[in-house]
Protein backbone atom coordinates (compact mmCIF):
# COMPACT_ATOMS: atom_id res chain seq x y z
CA UNK A 1 0.00 0.00 0.00
CA UNK A 2 1.34 2.95 -0.58
CA UNK A 3 0.90 6.18 2.72
CA UNK A 4 1.07 9.54 3.19
CA UNK A 5 1.48 10.31 6.25
CA UNK A 6 2.24 13.85 8.04
CA UNK A 7 3.58 14.56 10.41
CA UNK A 8 6.39 12.05 9.79
CA UNK A 9 9.43 13.59 11.43
CA UNK A 10 7.27 13.46 14.65
CA UNK A 11 7.15 10.66 17.53
CA UNK A 12 3.86 9.82 16.76
CA UNK A 13 3.83 10.33 12.67
CA UNK A 14 7.46 9.15 12.51
CA UNK A 15 6.83 5.61 14.16
CA UNK A 16 3.31 5.28 12.73
CA UNK A 17 5.69 5.84 9.27
CA UNK A 18 8.99 3.59 9.81
CA UNK A 19 6.48 0.68 11.38
CA UNK A 20 4.57 0.61 8.15
CA UNK A 21 7.43 1.07 6.09
CA UNK A 22 8.79 -1.99 7.94
CA UNK A 23 5.66 -4.01 7.55
CA UNK A 24 6.23 -3.32 3.36
CA UNK A 25 4.36 -0.65 2.98
CA UNK A 26 5.57 2.37 0.74
CA UNK A 27 5.32 5.31 2.85
CA UNK A 28 5.75 9.09 1.97
CA UNK A 29 6.19 11.45 5.07
CA UNK A 30 5.84 15.60 5.46
CA UNK A 31 8.45 17.02 6.86
CA UNK A 32 9.12 20.69 7.15
CA UNK A 33 12.73 20.98 7.10
CA UNK A 34 15.20 19.59 4.20
CA UNK A 35 17.65 18.64 6.91
CA UNK A 36 15.08 15.81 8.50
CA UNK A 37 15.32 14.51 4.75
CA UNK A 38 17.99 11.91 5.61
CA UNK A 39 16.63 10.30 8.73
CA UNK A 40 13.60 9.70 7.44
CA UNK A 41 15.19 8.02 4.40
CA UNK A 42 17.36 5.77 6.45
CA UNK A 43 13.82 4.62 8.09
CA UNK A 44 12.85 3.86 4.31
CA UNK A 45 10.70 6.88 4.75
CA UNK A 46 10.34 8.63 1.29
CA UNK A 47 10.37 12.12 2.14
CA UNK A 48 8.29 15.29 1.45
CA UNK A 49 8.71 18.22 1.92
CA UNK A 50 6.30 21.09 2.82
CA UNK A 51 3.80 22.18 5.60
CA UNK A 52 0.19 21.69 6.38
CA UNK A 53 -0.31 24.99 4.60
CA UNK A 54 0.33 23.91 1.91
CA UNK A 55 -3.27 23.08 0.24
CA UNK A 56 -2.03 22.27 -3.42
CA UNK A 57 0.53 19.52 -2.29
CA UNK A 58 -1.63 18.11 0.36
CA UNK A 59 -4.33 17.47 -2.42
CA UNK A 60 -1.60 16.02 -4.50
CA UNK A 61 -0.36 13.79 -2.29
CA UNK A 62 -3.36 12.54 -1.14
CA UNK A 63 -4.49 11.80 -4.12
CA UNK A 64 -2.01 9.66 -5.21
CA UNK A 65 -1.78 7.36 -2.28
CA UNK A 66 -3.92 4.61 -1.77
CA UNK A 67 -4.15 5.86 2.01
CA UNK A 68 -3.37 8.99 4.28
CA UNK A 69 -2.52 9.72 7.96
CA UNK A 70 -2.73 12.62 9.68
CA UNK A 71 -0.01 12.47 12.33
CA UNK A 72 1.11 16.34 12.57
CA UNK A 73 -1.51 18.49 14.03
CA UNK A 74 -5.20 17.20 16.09
CA UNK A 75 -6.04 20.99 15.10
CA UNK A 76 -5.07 21.97 11.83
CA UNK A 77 -8.40 22.38 10.22
CA UNK A 78 -6.81 23.68 6.85
CA UNK A 79 -4.83 20.61 6.59
CA UNK A 80 -7.63 17.87 7.18
CA UNK A 81 -9.39 19.73 4.43
CA UNK A 82 -7.07 19.75 2.03
CA UNK A 83 -6.42 16.07 2.76
CA UNK A 84 -10.17 15.39 2.90
CA UNK A 85 -10.64 16.77 -0.60
CA UNK A 86 -7.75 15.35 -2.29
CA UNK A 87 -9.45 11.76 -0.80
CA UNK A 88 -13.21 12.68 -1.63
CA UNK A 89 -15.09 10.10 -3.66
CA UNK A 90 -11.76 7.01 -3.99
CA UNK A 91 -13.03 5.00 -0.74
CA UNK A 92 -9.61 5.40 0.52
CA UNK A 93 -8.73 5.56 4.18
CA UNK A 94 -7.93 8.35 5.88
CA UNK A 95 -6.61 8.05 9.61
CA UNK A 96 -6.61 11.35 11.93
CA UNK A 97 -4.99 11.96 15.05
CA UNK A 98 -6.74 12.88 17.85
CA UNK A 99 -5.62 13.47 21.47
CA UNK A 100 -7.95 12.76 24.87
CA UNK A 101 -7.42 16.29 26.23
CA UNK A 102 -10.85 16.46 25.07
CA UNK A 103 -12.20 15.00 27.95
CA UNK A 104 -9.35 16.54 30.56
CA UNK A 105 -11.51 18.31 33.22
CA UNK A 106 -8.56 21.21 33.75
CA UNK A 107 -8.80 20.07 38.00
CA UNK A 108 -5.14 21.86 38.77
CA UNK A 109 -3.86 18.11 39.39
CA UNK A 110 -6.86 16.80 41.55
CA UNK A 111 -8.43 13.70 41.61
CA UNK A 112 -11.43 16.08 39.93
CA UNK A 113 -14.82 13.69 39.54
CA UNK A 114 -12.75 10.75 38.49
CA UNK A 115 -15.36 10.34 35.14
CA UNK A 116 -14.62 7.81 33.05
CA UNK A 117 -15.24 8.59 29.48
CA UNK A 118 -16.47 5.78 25.95
CA UNK A 119 -16.37 6.12 22.35
CA UNK A 120 -20.20 6.22 22.68
CA UNK A 121 -20.97 8.51 25.55
CA UNK A 122 -18.37 11.59 24.97
CA UNK A 123 -19.19 14.37 26.87
CA UNK A 124 -19.88 18.47 25.64
CA UNK A 125 -16.52 19.59 24.93
CA UNK A 126 -15.31 22.78 27.14
CA UNK A 127 -15.18 25.99 24.90
CA UNK A 128 -11.21 25.58 24.20
CA UNK A 129 -11.78 22.16 22.79
CA UNK A 130 -14.71 22.34 20.78
CA UNK A 131 -12.88 23.32 17.67
CA UNK A 132 -11.02 19.89 18.15
CA UNK A 133 -13.82 18.04 18.57
CA UNK A 134 -15.42 19.77 15.92
CA UNK A 135 -12.21 18.56 13.67
CA UNK A 136 -12.86 15.22 14.44
CA UNK A 137 -16.53 15.10 13.80
CA UNK A 138 -15.72 16.67 10.29
CA UNK A 139 -13.46 13.43 9.68
CA UNK A 140 -16.21 10.98 10.71
CA UNK A 141 -18.66 13.04 8.41
CA UNK A 142 -16.25 12.05 5.80
CA UNK A 143 -17.59 8.64 5.83
CA UNK A 144 -20.33 10.29 3.48
CA UNK A 145 -18.07 11.59 1.04
CA UNK A 146 -16.86 8.02 0.23
CA UNK A 147 -13.54 8.63 2.30
CA UNK A 148 -13.05 5.46 5.06
CA UNK A 149 -12.30 7.88 7.72
CA UNK A 150 -11.62 7.22 11.20
CA UNK A 151 -10.15 9.26 14.17
CA UNK A 152 -7.67 7.53 16.77
CA UNK A 153 -7.90 9.93 19.88
CA UNK A 154 -4.73 9.04 21.66
CA UNK A 155 -3.98 8.83 25.58
CA UNK A 156 -1.09 9.95 27.01
CA UNK A 157 1.57 7.97 24.44
CA UNK A 158 4.89 6.71 26.21
CA UNK A 159 8.19 4.66 24.92
CA UNK A 160 10.77 5.78 22.74
CA UNK A 161 10.36 7.33 19.13
CA UNK A 162 11.82 5.77 16.25
CA UNK A 163 12.84 8.60 14.80
CA UNK A 164 16.06 10.13 16.36
CA UNK A 165 15.46 13.28 18.36
CA UNK A 166 11.85 12.77 18.80
CA UNK A 167 9.59 12.46 22.10
CA UNK A 168 6.27 12.16 23.64
CA UNK A 169 5.18 14.89 24.87
CA UNK A 170 3.76 14.46 28.65
CA UNK A 171 6.83 12.09 30.79
CA UNK A 172 9.03 14.40 29.12
CA UNK A 173 8.14 17.72 30.28
CA UNK A 174 8.51 15.50 33.93
CA UNK A 175 11.97 14.76 33.00
CA UNK A 176 13.17 17.61 32.14
CA UNK A 177 12.17 19.68 34.47
CA UNK A 178 13.73 17.91 37.02
CA UNK A 179 16.61 17.44 35.18
CA UNK A 180 16.91 21.18 35.39
CA UNK A 181 15.86 22.08 38.94
CA UNK A 182 16.88 18.65 40.68
CA UNK A 183 13.16 18.03 42.12
CA UNK A 184 10.12 16.48 40.18
CA UNK A 185 7.08 18.56 40.38
CA UNK A 186 3.55 17.44 39.49
CA UNK A 187 1.17 19.94 39.06
CA UNK A 188 -0.94 20.23 42.24
CA UNK A 189 -1.57 17.11 44.27
CA UNK A 190 -0.93 14.82 41.10
CA UNK A 191 -3.87 13.26 42.00
CA UNK A 192 -5.16 13.69 38.32
CA UNK A 193 -4.96 10.70 36.36
CA UNK A 194 -4.51 9.64 32.79
CA UNK A 195 -5.04 6.92 30.48
CA UNK A 196 -1.71 5.90 28.66
CA UNK A 197 -0.91 3.62 25.16
CA UNK A 198 3.08 2.53 24.78
CA UNK A 199 3.78 3.71 21.35
CA UNK A 200 4.63 0.52 19.80
CA UNK A 201 1.31 -0.39 20.60
CA UNK A 202 -0.36 3.03 19.11
CA UNK A 203 1.85 1.95 16.04
CA UNK A 204 0.08 -1.61 15.82
CA UNK A 205 -3.45 -0.33 15.93
CA UNK A 206 -2.75 2.67 13.25
CA UNK A 207 -1.84 -0.93 11.14
CA UNK A 208 -4.94 -2.74 11.86
CA UNK A 209 -7.17 0.29 11.48
CA UNK A 210 -5.78 1.09 7.88
CA UNK A 211 -6.71 -2.61 7.09
CA UNK A 212 -9.91 -3.15 9.07
CA UNK A 213 -11.26 0.05 10.53
CA UNK A 214 -15.46 0.66 9.25
CA UNK A 215 -15.53 3.78 7.92
CA UNK A 216 -16.79 6.65 10.36
CA UNK A 217 -15.18 5.32 13.30
CA UNK A 218 -13.80 7.06 16.63
CA UNK A 219 -11.32 5.16 18.76
CA UNK A 220 -10.14 5.80 22.07
CA UNK A 221 -6.08 4.59 22.47
CA UNK A 222 -5.43 3.42 25.60
CA UNK A 223 -4.20 0.31 27.22
CA UNK A 224 -3.71 1.63 31.05
CA UNK A 225 -4.12 4.76 33.47
CA UNK A 226 -1.92 6.68 35.90
CA UNK A 227 -1.77 9.17 38.31
CA UNK A 228 0.71 12.05 37.31
CA UNK A 229 1.96 11.23 41.28
CA UNK A 230 2.32 7.50 40.39
CA UNK A 231 4.00 8.42 37.20
CA UNK A 232 6.43 11.11 39.24
CA UNK A 233 7.58 8.61 41.53
CA UNK A 234 8.62 6.83 39.26
CA UNK A 235 10.81 8.76 37.28
CA UNK A 236 12.31 10.55 40.94
CA UNK A 237 13.24 6.64 41.51
CA UNK A 238 15.02 6.07 38.40
CA UNK A 239 16.72 9.97 38.54
CA UNK A 240 17.64 9.09 42.30
CA UNK A 241 15.65 12.61 43.23
CA UNK A 242 13.66 12.39 46.36
CA UNK A 243 9.98 12.43 46.86
CA UNK A 244 7.99 14.30 44.39
CA UNK A 245 6.91 17.72 44.86
CA UNK A 246 3.44 19.25 44.53
CA UNK A 247 3.74 22.60 42.01
CA UNK A 248 0.70 25.21 41.57
CA UNK A 249 -0.87 25.68 38.64
CA UNK A 250 -0.26 28.71 38.12
CA UNK A 251 4.03 28.13 38.59
CA UNK A 252 3.75 25.11 35.94
CA UNK A 253 2.00 27.42 33.45
CA UNK A 254 4.77 30.22 33.65
CA UNK A 255 6.98 27.34 32.58
CA UNK A 256 4.96 25.25 30.33
CA UNK A 257 2.23 27.08 29.07
CA UNK A 258 -1.77 27.32 29.81
CA UNK A 259 -2.54 24.46 27.22
CA UNK A 260 0.36 22.28 28.49
CA UNK A 261 -0.20 22.57 32.49
CA UNK A 262 -3.63 22.78 32.63
CA UNK A 263 -4.65 20.32 30.20
CA UNK A 264 -1.92 18.04 29.45
CA UNK A 265 -0.43 17.91 33.06
CA UNK A 266 -3.26 18.82 35.20
CA UNK A 267 -6.47 17.63 34.17
CA UNK A 268 -7.97 14.27 34.30
CA UNK A 269 -8.08 12.31 31.12
CA UNK A 270 -9.73 8.99 31.89
CA UNK A 271 -11.14 7.38 28.82
CA UNK A 272 -11.67 3.34 27.76
CA UNK A 273 -11.04 2.16 24.19
CA UNK A 274 -13.26 -0.88 23.70
CA UNK A 275 -13.76 -0.43 20.00
CA UNK A 276 -10.03 -1.49 18.67
CA UNK A 277 -10.23 -4.17 20.74
CA UNK A 278 -13.93 -5.16 19.08
CA UNK A 279 -13.53 -4.45 15.76
CA UNK A 280 -10.00 -4.55 14.54
CA UNK A 281 -8.65 -7.65 17.46
CA UNK A 282 -6.19 -4.73 18.71
CA UNK A 283 -4.47 -6.81 21.81
CA UNK A 284 -1.77 -3.93 23.15
CA UNK A 285 1.30 -5.46 24.97
CA UNK A 286 2.34 -3.16 27.47
CA UNK A 287 -0.18 -1.70 30.07
CA UNK A 288 1.79 -0.19 33.08
CA UNK A 289 3.57 3.35 32.32
CA UNK A 290 5.43 2.83 35.48
CA UNK A 291 7.27 -0.08 34.80
CA UNK A 292 8.61 1.43 31.43
CA UNK A 293 9.69 4.23 33.47
CA UNK A 294 11.31 1.97 35.64
CA UNK A 295 12.65 -0.59 33.64
CA UNK A 296 13.12 1.31 30.46
CA UNK A 297 13.12 4.76 30.59
CA UNK A 298 16.82 5.79 32.32
CA UNK A 299 19.34 4.49 29.44
CA UNK A 300 17.52 6.62 26.32
CA UNK A 301 16.74 9.78 28.94
CA UNK A 302 20.63 9.72 29.85
CA UNK A 303 21.87 8.96 26.36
Amino acid sequence: MNIFITGASGFIGGSIAAGLARAGHQVSGLIRQPSQAAELERLGIRPVSGTLDDHALLVAQAQAADAVINAASSDHRGAVEALLEGLAGSNKTFLHTSGSSIVGDASGGEAGTAAVYHEDALPTPTADKAARVALDQRVLDAAQQSIRSAVLCNTLIYGHGTVAGSESVQLPRLVHEAQKSGVVRHVGSGANIWSNVHIDDVVELYRLALEKSPAGTFYFVESGEASFREMAQAVAEVLGLGAPQSWPLAEAQKAWGDEMAAYAMGSNSRVRGERARRLLGWKPVRTSVTDWIRQEMLPRTKG
